[in-house]
């Protein structure tokens, strides 16, 4: 079994740019899918923005990022907002876990919510067995995934 945490940031439609200087700073492979990779329509604003990106470089350097649907403004720090009667904090990173399994992903997650705020239930997803969000007691917001192989 092996578990690997990685930095996951957040975007305003900047998030190619990112992960292409990364890149250029670590080497490595990177991937990218956007949101009209996923279904939205390629005509619609913000269907090439990243959904999914990452940069691994073969001495150990990993970091994702995506960008955030909708308003372009940057935002100064962290803050908080409330939608459907849930809060969420607008951040300018996540954790992300990486499981091999639905089973150990799942234990993550629930060891790891307690007392904290379910974003996103760990389901299915369109590229995951599992992916789910939330944020921790101390305000850290988590991705938790199954790891599935992402053509590039």
């Amino acid at each position: 079994m092996s578990i690997a945490t990685t930095t996951h940031l957040n975007f305003r439609g900047e998030a190619r740019a990112a992960l292409e200087f990364y890149q250029s700073v670590f080497g490595g492979e990177i991937s990218i899918a956007t949101y009209g990779d996923f279904g939205m329509p390629q005509d619609a604003p913000g269907a090439a923005d990243v959904v999914f990106g990452q940069v691994v470089s073969p001495d150990g350097f990993r970091i994702m990022a995506y960008d955030i649907p909708g308003d372009r403004t940057p935002s100064a720090g962290r803050f908080a907002r409330r939608e459907n009667g849930v809060t969420l904090t607008d951040q300018t990173f996540f954790l992300s876990v990486r499981g091999e399994t639905l089973e150990e992903v799942q234990g993550y997650g629930e060891r790891i919510s307690v007392g904290g705020t379910i974003v996103e239930p760990l389901a299915a997803s369109a590229w995951s067995p599992g992916f789910g969000m939330l944020t921790d007691r101390f305000g850290v917001t988590w991705i938790l995934d199954v790891a599935t192989d992402h053509p590039a």
